[in-house]
């Protein structure tokens, strides 16, 4: 039995990045708004922000994401003037192996902690194979809006949250683009001063 997650911030414009990523900006042009709920100090976040940040990575599986979401680097790998790595340092808050949808071949990158990256230049559904097979089943698509719009379009997306954010980008990364059209259950929510959580079934 498998069981497939995503779990992303959104701007109430519909937006789960800003624009123009950068190395000084890894979420785009203003995309850190979204992500203020749980980043916070933890002695001024809300008790409903903690619960639902907990939910953010799942002991147990393997993640798939996108080339963005991994790094800035466009194009072949040894266009970046160094060997990256990922956002994260040496010890990202995976623990579990990564799967990188990407264009370009690279070997694997391990990390500490037990996080190890695989970049997989056969498309999302092989990505997704990999990471089902690595954790015995359970994926959790950790984005960005390119690879949870290709699990939702693949029908392979049983759980889909989102932390809605009180902010307007006006431009950036859309989840919802129009090229899907998912049928959304509401299995939950919850509400912060900074985000409306909801937790929808996938149909």
């Amino acid at each position: 039995m498998t069981f497939t997650t995503a779990h992303l911030s959104m701007s109430l414009d519909g937006y789960v990045a800003g624009p123009d990523q950068s190395l000084d900006q890894p979420l785009g042009r203003d995309g850190i708004s979204l992500h203020r709920w749980h980043i916070g100090p933890d002695d001024e976040r809300h008790e409903v922000d903690v619960r639902w940040s907990d939910r953010i990575l799942r002991p147990g599986c393997s993640y798939v994401m996108g080339r963005n979401m991994f790094g800035p680097v466009r194009g072949p790998w040894d266009t970046w003037p160094e060997e990256w790595r990922g956002w994260w340092g040496e010890e990202p808050p995976y623990h579990a192996p990564v799967f990188v949808l990407t264009h370009h071949e690279h070997e694997p990158i391990e990390m500490a902690g037990g996080t190890t990256f695989h970049f997989v230049t056969g498309g999302f559904d092989e990505a997704l194979r990999l990471a089902r097979a690595a954790s015995g089943g359970d994926v959790d698509i950790a984005g960005g809006a390119s690879a949870v719009r290709q699990a939702l379009g693949a029908g392979e997306l049983d759980e889909l949250t989102l932390d809605v954010v009180p902010v307007v980008l006006g431009a950036g990364e859309r989840l919802l683009d129009g090229s899907v059209r998912p049928s959304l259950e509401l299995v939950e929510s919850e509400s912060s001063p900074l985000a409306t959580h909801v937790r929808y079934r996938v149909g």
